[in-house]
């Protein structure tokens, strides 16, 4: 591989600009130079972008208006897409790291890595290697090694928590995917992952069960 191809992925035009400078700007140095592709600014355009122009490695932002992060990885992973996904954020907290790992990120990095970390990482996300940063390789040991934390996984993430109060409202797939700026498809993954957790197999056992065991507020 002479050349890697790149998605960059960030809701902020500034921290765009920047990484393209700098991947434009990389040329020497060990490994493959690196070519950027496009940008996007939300979740969504994402997917669109990475269907259509194919990159070797997509950099990915989680927290985005309009479309996060670990939705768009989660629906690249569904679509079957061939680009890598490495993300790239300022949150290192098991909120964030352990539901975009799932989703199936490839790697995880925090936005204060030096430079040439920025750069082999990619190229490891480029030949299908995992890259933790530091901190949140720690977070993940500790998450598999404490059983305290094993059992907090089967909590409901935050955009699931989302979905199961649209669910109690009377709010259909459809009207959700448009709500919360996903695709329908995405929708019902996160209902396939919120029966597992709560062991129901329908709307309104999970709702049921989102009462009884106080995830949902009574009015």
């Amino acid at each position: 591989m002479n050349e890697i191809t790149l998605l960059i992925v960030d809701d902020h035009p500034v921290v765009r600009d920047g990484l393209r400078g700098m991947f434009t700007a990389a040329g020497s140095g060990p490994g493959p130079g690196f070519r950027v592709l496009g940008e996007a600014s939300d979740g969504r355009e994402a997917v669109e972008l990475a269907l259509r122009l194919d990159p070797d490695v997509v950099l990915m932002d989680l927290r985005m208006p309009g479309g996060n992060g670990v939705d768009a990885i989660a629906e690249l992973t569904r679509l079957g897409a061939r680009a890598r996904v490495l993300v790239l954020t300022t949150y290192d907290t098991d909120t964030d790291t352990l539901p975009a790992i799932e989703a199936g990120a490839t790697g995880y990095l925090l936005k204060d890595a030096p430079r040439e970390e920025l750069f082999g990482a990619v190229r490891a996300a480029a030949e299908g290697r995992t890259v933790l940063s530091p901190a949140v390789a720690t977070r993940l040991v500790t998450a598999v090694r404490s059983p305290a934390a094993q059992a907090a996984g089967t909590a409901l993430s935050a955009r699931e928590g989302e979905i199961l109060a649209l669910v109690a409202k009377g709010t259909g797939n459809r009207a959700i995917a448009a709500e919360l700026f996903i695709s329908e498809a995405t929708v019902k993954t996160h209902l396939t992952h919120i029966y597992g957790k709560l062991g129901v197999n329908d709307r309104a056992a999970a709702v049921a069960a989102g009462y009884d065991r106080g995830i949902l507020g009574r009015s």
